[in-house]
């Protein structure tokens, strides 16, 4: 992945949105030469009032960027109104904030999870109630089931968000079937994938048992104090369970650590 120059943020001045900035501006920080453009999607909205609300928050981030918040507005459907402007302005980072699992959680969360798998990069999906008042990215979890990785080239995102954070990378496998984890050839070579693409910033791959997935990558997240857990959407279509769409929607819908759909 060449280095990310412009995020995109969903913002539709909701407080899922509101996190979801807070995160990208943290994400950037103070001197880097990063884009970020917030993008308003509906067809019911009073454009008119747009640019004195959009003023506002570029008031409020204006000491603490190095360029001055961007800002568009379109009509439409709002998933396909994104993937036009993440196509039109070539994006290299989707930040989005997601309510997680209460009932209007649920509503939004397809709109979440489609985004995610249809855009053509990486999307990252943060929780309403993942607090960031102590931002960090110092431990990710890569999720991995039993195939081999199909493309090596997306490894390039983890490995730039590692690399921009000094962070750890911990390859995660959940044995939820019978079966020899850790020592099939694909196993072997997902390996020698994780130590050539990741260098130094790979520090080992674990297994954990749970017939649950989810719930398998969720407590190692909560008990390893995660930053981040990074998902291959692509990679999970084949012959693991979830299925590649119903791993990351889950992840997106119940994981109170922020989750990284790399494209």
């Amino acid at each position: 992945m060449k280095k990310i120059s412009t995020i995109l943020v969903p913002f539709d001045f909701s407080e899922s949105a509101k996190k979801a900035l807070e995160y990208a501006v943290a994400f950037v920080g103070r001197n880097d030469d990063i884009q970020i453009l917030l993008a308003h999607i509906s067809g019911l909205s009073n454009f008119n009032l747009l640019p004195e609300n959009f003023k506002k928050i570029e008031e409020k981030y204006s000491g603490v960027l190095k360029n001055k918040l961007e800002w568009t507005t379109q009509g439409g459907a709002s998933t396909q109104s994104l993937l036009d402007i993440q196509k039109n302005r070539d994006i290299d980072l989707i930040i989005m904030g997601t309510l997680g699992t209460d009932e209007k959680g649920d509503a939004a969360q397809s709109h979440t999870s489609k985004l995610a798998l249809e855009a053509d990069c990486p999307v990252l999906v943060v929780p309403l109630e993942h607090k960031d008042d102590d931002f960090q990215i110092k431990r990710i979890a890569l999720v991995l089931g039993q195939e081999e990785i199909d493309d090596t080239k997306a490894l390039g995102t983890l490995l730039e968000v590692a690399r921009r954070f000094n962070a750890k990378v911990y390859v995660l496998t959940i044995e939820n079937l019978p079966g020899s984890y850790g020592y099939s050839k694909e196993d072997e070579k997902n390996e020698n994938t994780m130590k050539y693409y990741l260098e130094n910033f790979y520090e080992e791959h674990v297994f954990i048992k749970n017939k649950d997935v989810v719930q398998g990558i969720l407590t190692y997240a909560l008990k390893c104090e995660l930053d981040l857990i990074a998902v291959l959407p692509r990679n999970h279509t084949k012959n693991s369970e979830p299925s590649e769409g119903h791993l990351t929607e889950l992840l997106t819908l119940h994981s109170k650590v922020p989750v990284l759909a790399i494209d």
